[in-house]
């Protein structure tokens, strides 16, 4: 089961499963494109948006459980 962690590069869930975008979004992370956002890792990420790190892994890999 594929599984992430804080320490992961936004880019790198992104390459990792496309549909994980929708998560970034609802967190108000809207330039999933740009090259600043992708090589921030997820606690990076989660701290500018004021977000929950840990829960946000937590819904990202309960959705990539789902999936197998």
């Amino acid at each position: 089961m594929a599984q992430i962690d804080k320490n992961m590069t936004v880019g790198d869930v992104l390459d990792l499963d496309r549909e994980t975008a929708v998560y970034f979004l609802n967190m108000g992370m809207h330039c999933l494109g740009c090259p600043a956002s992708r090589g921030e890792t997820v606690e990076q990420a989660c701290m500018v948006h004021g977000v929950d790190a840990d829960a946000l892994i937590a819904e990202i890999n309960a959705f990539l459980a789902g999936k197998e």
